[in-house]
């Protein structure tokens, strides 16, 4: 039975060498036909985003020439005597035309240089001269009036068949600036005089031709197809030649694989043990969200949230202490007391964000959001200062804390390349510092944010209105203890 399985597998193997000429034939015009498809589908994107850059381009240069026009020429001969400013200049002396007719024109002589690139100006509300060519004339442009009319800062875009060609269609609102506002509302033929500044008198429109762009995109990808046939039958000759030495090889390989797949097992429990290692130090150092964001690839990771509760911790007389002991006691004496709130932190389901020499920070509410951030944080100072009154018990010190608490808004983020944290800005951040060393040695200090959001859940003694550096006169409270439960 093996020597039949054996003269098989020969057999099978000796078949296969015949046809690998044929296998890798088929197999690289498979691979081709995908390339190629690939590579179609990408010219096309590249031509419609390079279309898209260019009409944006295009359309801010009219624009922003229609603007300095009107400032800088229409505004300063306004004035002057036998100069009149008018859509039918070239029938008159001394006259230049309004903004609108020189953009207008403006578009007609750019889009002659521009092959197929033309520009249109059009408004629910033209001017008697036109009417005929100045409203909208087709789909387009009556939903590019509505949708721009409704979002003035988007831009409205289509890719569709123009006039029988593929062309790109750009839309953007044309916005009422300061420099037009009179001659619109005061020209005796407006057809509307209450604009006000920042209103969408109609739309600029720029329609970009594609077909050139498509044909020069295929004309590359034959050549392209050219270049891999000739490519591909080299490299089939090759391998064919290749094929040869190689089966008479194969059986020592096939001795060294087993050896080397003996190694490689080894070495890929190793490369496991260490990557769980490396997984569980990144996890230490960063939320487990925030770091699968970076395993991923992803360089700039920041987000704002609207409300969450900030706590600070200080060892009040650290200073002190650190005088008296060895550093590495004093080391020791930092871990012991961190571990400790480390512990009440995930207790809490919160997030610890760093220490600074004695200094703890800890906030709620994100990088997942909660309802209970406030309370969550208020439970874990309360927490906080019961471990220190056990750990002076323990020890026989005589360490207290100062804590300090605030709700607000933050952006939290990854902030550096090496040796990166996971950190909080905004205001609310240091308004919560202040609290803490504004704040009273053994005492929680919240507040009138965190105090409104859990006042009735806790007891409070009102502080007062005290000065907070930074912020001036703050009313402040002093957190104390959880409320019984009727219930």
């Amino acid at each position: 039975m093996n020597k039949f399985i054996s003269k098989f597998l020969e057999s099978f193997a000796r078949i296969l060498y015949q046809q690998t000429i044929l296998l890798l034939g088929i197999l690289f015009g498979i691979g081709t036909t995908v390339a190629l498809w690939n590579m179609h589908h990408l010219s096309i994107h590249l031509v419609k985003s390079q279309a898209l850059q260019n009409a944006v381009l295009y359309a801010e240069a009219v624009s922003q020439a229609r603007t300095l026009y009107s400032s800088a020429v229409v505004d300063q001969l306004r004035t002057v005597e036998g100069v009149t400013i008018t859509h039918d200049y070239g029938d008159r002396e001394q006259a230049i035309p309004l903004p609108a007719t020189y953009l207008i024109e403006l578009g007609k002589l750019l889009s002659d240089d521009f092959t197929g690139m033309a520009v249109s100006l059009y408004s629910d509300y033209p001017f008697p001269w036109r009417e005929a060519e100045g409203g909208p004339q087709d789909d387009f442009e009556r939903e590019a009036l509505i949708e721009l009319r409704k979002n003035p800062q988007e831009k409205y875009v289509r890719f569709e068949d123009f006039q029988g060609k593929l062309a790109l269609r750009y839309a953007q609102a044309d916005i009422m600036q300061p420099s037009c506002i009179g001659c619109h509302n005061n020209h005796p033929d407006t057809p509307k005089n209450d604009w006000k500044v920042g209103d969408v008198r109609g739309v600029l429109e720029v329609t970009t031709p594609l077909e050139d762009l498509v044909e020069h995109s295929s004309e590359g990808l034959r050549e392209t197809t050219v270049m891999l046939g000739i490519i591909g039958f080299l490299g089939i000759s090759g391998i064919a030649v290749v094929i040869g030495r190689m089966l008479q090889t194969s059986r020592q390989l096939e001795r060294s694989v087993i050896e080397r797949t003996a190694q490689l097992r080894e070495a890929n429990q190793e490369i496991v043990l260490q990557r769980e290692k490396s997984e569980q130090l990144l996890l230490n150092i960063l939320p487990e969200i925030i770091a699968e964001q970076l395993k991923q690839g992803k360089s700039y990771i920041a987000k704002g949230f609207a409300e969450v509760t900030i706590l600070f911790a200080d060892i009040v007389g650290f200073t002190q202490i650190s005088e008296q002991i060895s550093p590495v006691e004093l080391v020791n004496l930092l871990n012991e007391i961190f571990s400790i709130f480390d512990r009440e932190t995930e207790n809490y389901n919160l997030e610890k964000i760093k220490t600074i020499g004695d200094a703890y920070m800890v906030v709620g509410g994100l990088p997942t959001p909660r309802s209970d951030h406030a309370e969550a944080v208020a439970e874990m100072a309360i927490a906080m200062q019961a471990e220190i009154a056990r750990f002076n018990t323990q020890h026989n010190f005589n360490l207290s804390i100062r804590i300090g608490i605030n709700t607000g808004q933050v952006v939290a983020g990854v902030i550096g390349k090496k040796k990166f944290s996971y950190d909080l800005w905004g205001d609310a951040v240091n308004t919560a510092s202040r609290m803490e060393s504004h704040g009273i040695p053994g005492k929680i200090q919240v507040t009138a944010a965190t105090y409104e959001k859990i006042k009735d859940l806790y007891h409070f003694e009102c502080r007062g209105v005290i000065k907070i550096k930074g912020k001036g006169e703050m009313t402040t409270y002093l957190l104390q203890e959880r409320k019984v439960s009727d219930r």
